[in-house]
């Protein structure tokens, strides 16, 4: 229903002044109350297309769905596809290795040829090999050292020592890193884990000793990560993001830094430069990717993520404003011909020298762009900063090393993003330090295919020894 043509001033004219300050009120009141709907309704337009939220936060059933013509191939693999099975390992390494010979009466008497009936003997020089995997039963290594105290003639008792390397408490190193990764790499809450030592091991557990046992886990591994967190300011280029989390009742973040041979995790309560300026120093030199996130503006290179730029380009597509929309449309045009280029960067098949000359007419278009959203009323907000910090836009053109978007700190931010949501946060100062050290361990592993457990039982066992834990830095 269209709105009715507003009075005429002679109409006006002869009315009370009250109602025409009434008329003039709700007139101001359904502008208002107009572009509040529109807002709102621009908010619930917001997916993980066209905004920052993950694919996660919508349901199945909002998501769009895609309309492809129905495929005349039956389920399951297509003639031609290479069968995948697991390879049988030699012999030798098998505990056990039964013969099965033909046999009759259930292996009683040797049986006669199905042929001819003439009787069987001897064996196959390259039998059928069938291999069946099992589990073993599962028990505990319990080692007891018995301290004597000895009793001198003058009254003095001497006490036997433990020997070097052997815990004070009741839990060796494998247990310690199994323990931890249990919490860390896959996710399990302290009750859960305790529950899978007791069921599974046969290893008594509690709640309350596997908070003892990551304790001690984040202690053998204190020295490793405070080697990474040296290394931080050296690095020419870092990926940085953060995710919102919880220590107690206060609020928290998860922060990741992104080298290109390591990853370090912070875990702080403060979303403010400060967290960034205490690992990097005050004047980091090397170039940062982030979103356009304000605590980031207090460091000189930045390269903002183009995947993040490309979901606002979305929103502005799907805004009910037609400036907005138009704007949104002449942007994504040339920013998905950029990510093509980069494409092929990526995959070798175009060089950098290349790829910067054939950028040198799409940067001009996309600046050009942003200039024209600078200078009309309806998309000057949003394009504002844009404009304002465009060399931010760009690092990646010409700085070897550097790329169009975040992902890199994305995608090492995934695992603590499902640990938060299952786990709620932290509890304590403790339960923080634990998160963010075992987490560089396990990405920083993950990176360097490197055995996480391995490194993870070497740092324990060194610090019982009191020696220092090995490095995660790679060795050149």
């Amino acid at each position: 229903m269209e709105a009715p043509a507003p009075l005429p001033p002679d109409v006006l004219a002869a009315l009370p002044p009250a109602v025409v300050a009434l008329i003039q009120w709700q007139a101001e009141q359904i502008a208002r109350l107009t572009a509040r709907v529109a807002e709102l309704q621009a908010q619930l337009a917001k997916n993980s297309t066209n905004s920052s939220k993950p694919p996660s936060a919508s349901h199945p059933h909002d998501k769009p769905v895609v309309v492809k013509p129905k495929s005349n191939r039956k389920r399951g693999a297509q003639p031609g596809h290479i069968k995948h099975q697991r390879a049988l390992i030699p012999t030798e390494q098998c505990q056990q290795v039964v013969p099965c010979v033909p046999t009759a009466c259930r292996g009683c008497v040797p049986t006669a040829c199905r042929g001819c009936g003439q009787p069987l003997s001897g064996t196959d020089a390259r039998p059928l090999r069938h291999q069946v995997w099992e589990l073993p039963d599962l028990k505990p290594l319990v080692s007891e050292y018995q301290q004597h105290r000895l009793v001198c003639v003058c009254g003095q008792s001497t006490c036997g020592q433990l020997p070097e390397g052997v815990p004070t408490g009741q839990a060796g190193p494998r247990l310690i890193a199994f323990s931890a990764l249990l919490m860390a790499c896959f996710r399990q809450s302290k009750r859960r884990a305790a529950w899978f030592l007791s069921m599974i091991l046969n290893q008594p557990a509690s709640a309350g000793w596997m908070v003892l046992l990551q304790n001690r886990a984040a202690a053998a591994v204190e020295r490793a990560y405070e080697e990474l967190a040296a290394q931080l300011p050296k690095q020419p280029v870092l990926h940085v993001d953060e995710s919102p989390s919880k220590e107690g009742s206060a609020k928290a973040w998860v922060w990741t830094f992104v080298a290109r041979t390591f990853t370090l995790f912070c875990c702080a309560t403060s979303r403010a430069a400060d967290v960034p300026k205490a690992l990097l120093g005050e004047d980091y030199e090397g170039i940062i990717h982030c979103d356009r996130a304000r605590m980031y503006w207090a460091f000189g290179r930045l390269q903002w993520c183009w995947a993040h730029l490309k979901r606002d380009l979305q929103s502005w597509i799907d805004s009910p404003c037609n400036t907005k929309k138009r704007l949104g449309r002449d942007l994504m045009r040339p920013t998905q011909a950029m990510f093509a280029l980069w494409r092929k960067v990526r995959d070798d098949t175009l060089s950098r020298a290349d790829f910067q000359k054939q950028m040198q007419a799409i940067r001009v278009e996309i600046d050009a762009l942003f200039l024209r959203g600078y200078f009309n009323a309806l998309t000057r907000s949003v394009c504002r900063e844009l404009v304002q910090h465009r060399e931010c836009l760009w690092r990646f053109v010409d700085q070897p090393g550097t790329e169009p978007t975040n992902n890199a700190a994305e995608q090492a931010l995934r695992h603590a993003v499902i640990w938060r949501k299952l786990s709620f946060g932290t509890q304590s100062t403790s339960g923080s330090r634990f998160v963010e050290r075992l987490l560089s361990v396990i990405e920083t592993c993950r990176r360097q295919s490197r055995d996480i457990f391995g490194w993870l039982i070497r740092a324990v066992q060194a610090h019982f020894t009191g020696k220092l834990a090995p490095s995660l830095l790679p060795t050149v």
